[in-house]
């Protein structure tokens, strides 16, 4: 039987503990105290009713109507019993609100219209614009949540939060607060042991049977425990009396009756019967509930983490606290010392000057007529023995030229204003003004215009101006789209062996203000990101940068300048990966002999690579200003024709796009041997279809800027040239593609003869410049030249040197 007392008595301590841990849940954040009468706001907050009042009338809104006093039960003629009527009525309280409506800022009066927004609107006219919005501060949020048109009408009250502080009362607080029966003779009113949530009063036992008989519908009525806070069965439409909520919109996160349901508002919205999302929104709060509870190990590993942080929290401050001590006795003892230092150079200064000054005072009191040297000077003047007197006279000749030389070009010997002793602490003072705690760098700023993705990525970056300075940064990548999810690639508990792999992967301590990522899979989008550290830690990100790496492996070839290259009109620099067309002596000639139009000739250039296989991927740069330039590839047998056999532009037998060669008239259906995109003056000239008979194939030329679903113009696009153009070259299917090689966007695409060995190529016509894009491995290489080469093994990876 103890035993059983004992397991009792644990059992209550237990909920009693549990119970007693809840109260901070029911606070309200306005009083902080535990809430009554609460409604939900728009954030899903809840507060007093009266708080949210008060709160709204403080900050200057009208004070908006709230419905009657909870604490005075409602009695109804069905409710009323002779005995009751029989007695005076008691005299109402005043409600806290109302004394604060009385000394609020904004008294109400008749005079005064209602602001809309708070309950009925007597006074409203019909055409006054939209109600001004009702913003209310949620201090939870530590924002201004918007109500709706009617104020706090508009928000729904809290009962099932009601329900859980009346349990809390009755578990923890049991017998602190006495409920009398409303219905028992005064004085001798009993203690209420139930409360009837229909009649909203309070009953002792005899009064509740007598006043709810066998047989009668008040029979039925529902009993609860007594309590000074009576609330509605059930919630019900705030726009729309006496119905019941039994929606639930998922888009609004709102609770709707039927008409509510029926508005245009919610047209198009996910809404739910109330029922659904109840069990959904339980099995989910189930669910998070028992992976809490099932973690309770992890819980308390991190409440002693925490604690232990706590601890080395106080500690860390009283040791950056006296070393904030010492800095300061540091500075002020450096200050100290050289304050001794400037006065002593002030007082040895002074010293010199007053001594020079001195000495000077002397020299002019010696020429006054009695005294110093003209007292010698006139005893000098008695002697009569001529020799003797020119020998002693010499020396006073030279004192007198001196002293009047000295009367007549007068100066201080010192100057007395110490104008050059002056101290100038601006910088200083400016300096101790800012003097703060060590601060982490500023997140860094990507410089997009050299970051870029070729055979490696090269990332960019630089610290804001007014940032603190970094000793190194942390650079972190990863692959987009390989985890589900997005989120999940950061490594998280559930993402995985692919999130270990994909997830961020980090570089630290890269120093300068730029980083090269290598080892990356083609034709796939990378994030990155930087960071900068010093011996604040580590300071806030920069934005995240996208960059998509080549299609296809990197070529790394460079420009042939030893196959049919006309040096007279085309100029290729010592590394042989930059060539400008200039107008040679030929060109100018011709253009001298002619009096309406210039024959102008194309140069071509070929890269000293062929490929017999495989698919590459290589970029260059065309300069803007460029009159006309080719860029694409070419069957190596016809280039070496087109060189030795060079031809006028005009004729369509060797014009590149034309898809023309010397056998094309006998073969429609083959490919051509050149293919070639064409730029000049700023744009880019994407051509139409070309070959008909691949198009009803499905295999022809594809617009990337239609996509095929509709008809091409006759005469092809324009696009702004890039800054870049990228070619990348399937040899096995014989087609080309072009790109806009900054964003990896499709420009237009071609196919070529691969029955033999393929070459890039470049052609000019009249002035222009083009670049071929550098490896990012070879930045900081000093590259040779390398000779001529045919690519025939099957590269692997995203960078092929050559």
């Amino acid at each position: 039987m103890a035993e059983m007392d004992l397991k009792a008595a644990t059992s209550t301590m237990e909920a009693l503990s549990s119970m007693k841990s809840l109260e901070h849940e029911l606070h309200c954040p306005v009083c902080k105290d535990i809430v009554k009468q609460p409604v939900v706001l728009p954030c899903q907050h809840s507060v007093c009713l009266l708080c949210a009042a008060e709160v709204l009338v403080a900050n200057g809104y009208p004070p908006p109507e709230l419905p009657p006093d909870p604490k005075s039960p409602a009695s109804t003629p069905n409710t009323r019993s002779p005995r009751q009527a029989r007695r005076p009525a008691p005299r109402a309280e005043p409600r806290p609100i109302d004394r604060v409506l009385r000394s609020g800022p904004h008294p109400p009066s008749p005079s005064t219209p209602r602001s809309p927004g708070y309950g009925p609107h007597p006074g409203r006219r019909r055409k006054e614009g939209p109600a001004p919005a009702m913003m209310f501060p949620c201090a939870p949020c530590g924002r201004e949540v918007e109500l709706g048109e009617k104020g706090l009408g508009d928000c729904l009250r809290n009962l099932t939060l009601e329900r859980i502080v009346e349990r809390y009362r009755h578990t923890v607080s049991l017998g602190s607060v006495a409920v009398t029966c409303q219905f028992c003779k005064p004085p001798h009113a009993l203690e209420a042991t139930k409360g009837c949530g229909d009649c909203r009063a309070n009953f002792c036992n005899e009064c509740f049977k007598l006043y709810h008989p066998w047989g009668t519908p008040r029979a039925q009525h529902e009993h609860i425990l007594p309590t000074l806070n009576f609330r509605p069965k059930v919630l019900t439409c705030p726009d729309h009396e006496q119905e019941k909520l039994q929606f639930y919109c998922r888009s609004c996160q709102r609770l709707l009756c039927p008409l509510c349901k029926l508005r245009r508002a919610h047209g198009g919205h996910k809404v739910l019967p109330v029922a659904q999302a109840y069990q959904a929104l339980k099995e989910k709060i189930t669910k998070e509930m028992n992976y809490i509870l099932s973690n309770q190990d992890t819980v308390l590993a991190q409440i002693t983490q925490l604690e232990s942080g706590i601890t080395q929290t106080e500690v860390n401050g009283v040791a950056a606290r006296e070393q904030l001590a010492q800095s300061i006795r540091d500075l002020t003892a450096a200050l100290a010392e050289r304050h001794a230092a400037l006065t002593q150079a002030l007082e040895a200064a002074r010293q010199r000057r007053g001594e020079a000054l001195g000495a000077q005072v002397a020299e002019r009191r010696a020429l006054m007529e009695h005294a110093g040297l003209m007292a010698f000077t006139q005893e000098l003047l008695k002697e009569t023995d001529q020799p003797c007197f020119v020998q002693a006279a010499r020396q006073t000749h030279s004192r007198l030229s001196k002293a009047i030389d000295s009367l007549q070009h007068f100066s201080l010997a010192a100057d007395p204003s110490f104008r050059h002793f002056q101290l100038d602490v601006s910088k200083e003072l400016k300096l101790l003004t800012e003097l703060n705690f060590t601060q982490a760098p500023f997140a860094p700023v990507i410089d997009t215009q050299r970051t870029l993705a070729y055979d490696q990525l090269f990332l960019c970056w630089r610290l804001p101006p007014d940032s603190a300075p970094a000793w190194h940064f942390s650079v972190e990548y990863r692959r987009r789209g390989v985890v589900p999810g997005g989120g999940g690639a950061r490594g998280g508990p559930r993402a995985g062996p692919a999130a270990a792999r994909w997830g961020w992967q980090r570089r630290d301590e890269v120093s300068g203000g730029s980083a090269v990522v290598d080892r990356l899979e083609m034709d796939s989008v990378y994030v990155l990101r930087v960071r900068g550290c010093n011996k604040a830690g580590y300071g806030e990100y920069s934005e995240e940068v996208y960059l998509h790496t080549p299609p296809a492996p990197v070529l790394n070839f460079y420009l042939d300048s030893r196959w049919g290259l006309h040096a007279d009109r085309l100029v290729v620099s010592k590394e042989q990966r930059c060539a400008r067309s200039v107008p040679g002596l030929s060109l100018l000639q011709a253009a001298d002999h002619a009096l309406t139009s210039c024959h102008l000739t194309s140069d071509l250039l070929v890269g000293d690579v062929a490929i017999t296989q495989g698919r590459h991927y290589w970029a260059c740069s065309v300069e803007p200003g460029s009159y006309l330039v080719k860029v694409g590839v070419g069957l190596e047998s016809k280039l070496q024709e087109w060189f030795h056999l060079p031809q006028d532009m005009a004729s369509p037998r060797y014009d590149p796009d034309s898809g023309h060669d010397s056998g094309a008239e006998d073969a429609l259906d083959s490919a051509p041997p050149f293919c070639f995109l064409t730029m000049g003056m700023g744009k880019i000239y994407m051509p139409q279809h070309n070959y008909h008979h691949h198009n009803n194939h499905g295999n022809g030329v594809r617009d990337p800027i239609t996509n095929g679903n509709g008809p091409a113009p006759p005469t092809g696009l324009t696009y702004p040239l890039p800054p870049r153009l990228g070619v990348c070259l399937d040899f096995e299917k014989g087609r080309v593609t072009f790109y806009d090689a900054h964003s990896l966007r499709p420009l237009w695409e071609g196919h070529v003869d691969c029955s033999g060995p393929v070459c890039p190529a470049f052609c000019f016509i009249g002035g222009g410049a083009l670049q071929l894009q550098e490896l990012v491995a070879n930045r900081n290489a000093d590259q040779t030249p390398v000779r001529r080469v045919t690519i025939q093994p099957r590269v692997s990876g995203l960078n092929n040197n050559n």
